[in-house]
């Protein structure tokens, strides 16, 4: 009986691409997040500048204006970090991409550079949703910082 109540839930392990506070989608001011539209998950206002890959996987969808990428994991799972709220309008200043739709990604890689600095001087909310898009069975972390690549932020159920 004491190893089911210790065992460790099965899964994808999806690790922080960030380090900064996090947050329940439900305080993301934007509908489409906040109401789960797009699927479940959690965001991070963040204090590092690369985001990281959150596990090992493919690169299927790079935005033109590199503010949001797709990722595929091995089981098939699809997660969305989609960095701040209306970077789209950016038109790509701020973000510097470092792989290409179709590579091959490392859990810990760095996958886009932030330059914090010019993104903060736009106003611009930098809350980052990231969202599990095809898959609703997630357990979701409790902690209230995430450190990048080391911080367990979702366990995606198989």
């Amino acid at each position: 009986m004491l190893k089911k109540i210790f065992k460790k839930e099965s899964g994808v392990e999806l690790y922080s691409p960030l380090s900064g506070e996090i947050n329940n989608l439900i305080n993301v001011n934007d509908p489409v997040f906040n109401q789960k539209m797009m699927g479940e998950g959690i965001a991070i206002k963040p204090t590092s500048d690369v985001v990281l890959s959150p596990f090992d996987g493919d690169v299927i969808q790079l935005f033109e204006t590199n503010h949001a990428i797709g990722l595929s994991d091995k089981s098939g799972n699809e997660v969305l970090i989609h960095i701040g709220l209306d970077t789209v309008n950016l038109k790509g200043e701020g973000f510097t991409k470092k792989v290409e739709q179709g590579d091959k990604v490392s859990r810990g890689q760095p996958l886009i550079v932030l330059n914090l600095d010019y993104l903060k001087s736009t106003g611009k909310d930098l809350i980052t949703p990231i969202i599990v898009t095809n898959n609703k069975k997630v357990h979701i972390t409790n902690e209230l910082t995430a450190v990048a690549g080391e911080t367990l932020l979702i366990n995606i159920l198989e």
